[in-house]
């Protein structure tokens, strides 16, 4: 029996003999997409096998970031947060292989693995059972995104403390259970997964519910995003594609979202 893996969003599927007969349902959701070539699977022990590279930096005291290189699927970046309490694995790597996993030990492993969101669940089931059967929390509001069930998946509701001084903050916005984490440490990091995402233009941020697809969200549903973060305080802010807010994040987020709001609502259509 093989764990599939989608091959563009990176997310684990149940164990069975053969490739799911199926699209990968997340990847057909208008969020995501399939390849005009066809979906296409492939498994851990092929990702293992294939030529790439651990990128490991500290990016805050005590905040690691992971990434493959070259990268699969969305390439996203993992997140260690290290905390006198346990760790915190932060959207879960899609592969393991002996220098990831070595690397996570390291740092202290992790006492609970967490998805921003539904395209980040990666090998999130996988990672637990080589961890041990730590727990995987997943947001109520997305359950059914889950591909490959467990019973290490707990339901997460709205804010919670999953360890001190780390917070999950349930944004909403880009999915309806979308969450961003909040470290205390320091002035305060939020990592962000797409939910918030830095772009090129350093100190901004921008909103979608479709970044591939280009699907910008509703005014409200930004407001949303940064009203429920109104309460944390935080100077940086990390994305999952690698870019990153290193000072004054929380004003940058405000600002980012007038931008936004002044050109969705057509505030600004005299400039078109």
């Amino acid at each position: 029996m093989t764990i599939w893996i989608c091959g563009t969003c990176g997310v684990e599927h149940p164990e069975s003999e053969r490739p799911p007969s199926r699209n990968c349902l997340i990847c057909t959701d208008e969020r995501q997409w399939v390849p005009e070539t066809g979906q296409w699977w492939t498994t851990l022990r092929e990702l293992a096998a294939e030529p790439h590279e651990l990128v490991h930096e500290e990016v805050d005291p005590g905040v690691h970031r992971l990434s493959r290189s070259p990268g699969f699927a969305i390439g996203q970046r993992t997140f260690l947060v290290q905390t006198p309490h346990g760790n915190l694995l932060w959207d879960p790597p899609n592969h393991l292989d002996e220098p990831l996993t070595t690397t996570v030990e390291q740092l202290g492993g992790a006492s609970v693995i967490v998805a921003s969101h539904p395209h980040m669940y990666g090998s999130q089931v996988s990672w637990s059972h080589h961890l041990g059967g730590v727990p995987v929390l997943v947001n109520a509001r997305d359950r059914e995104w889950v591909q490959r069930n467990d019973p290490v998946l707990h339901s997460t509701h709205g804010n919670c403390e999953i360890l001190p001084g780390v917070t999950l903050v349930e944004v909403g916005g880009h999915f309806p259970g979308g969450m961003v984490a909040h470290v205390t440490h320091g002035e305060g990091t939020v990592l962000s997964g797409d939910m918030i995402m830095p772009v090129a233009d350093a100190g901004w941020v921008t909103f979608m519910r479709s970044y591939p697809n280009q699907i910008p969200l509703s005014v409200g549903l930004v407001r949303q995003i940064v009203d429920r973060l109104e309460p944390f305080e935080f100077g940086r802010l990390h994305g999952l594609t690698g870019r990153s807010v290193h000072t004054d994040a929380k004003t940058s987020v405000r600002r980012s979202a007038d931008r936004y709001v002044d050109w969705v609502s057509g505030a600004n259509d005299h400039l078109g």
